[in-house]
């Protein structure tokens, strides 16, 4: 087991939102994404096979998809095949946990 303290390792970003690589293995990647009010991780998606989840750890924001946006806040979880398109975007300082299996 190991333990990673995200609030300590990750902070902000005035240029864009803040990546912190948490763990990877075979099995999963596990990303944690801040943004800034008003930045956004653009809707996008991946051509493989696969599932991710994004949760919402602090603040509030929205799930953004081609069809438009699901409000987020904490302790909300989007659970989406991975080639969905898919993205982002913080109304407050947002701090959210990614999680993707199989890695990308």
């Amino acid at each position: 087991m190991k333990k990673i303290e995200l609030f300590a390792k990750n902070g902000f970003k005035d240029t864009g939102f803040s990546p912190l690589l948490v763990h990877e293995s075979p099995y999963m990647k596990v990303l944690n994404f801040n943004f800034k009010p008003g930045q956004e991780l653009p809707v996008h998606s991946h051509a493989i096979d696969g599932e991710l989840t994004i949760a919402v750890l602090e603040g509030t924001g929205a799930f953004l998809s081609q069809d438009g946006s699901i409000p987020a806040g904490p302790g909300d979880v989007l659970v989406s095949e991975i080639a969905v398109p898919h993205g982002l975007r913080a109304e407050t300082a947002m701090r959210v946990l990614v999680t993707i299996a199989p890695p990308i």
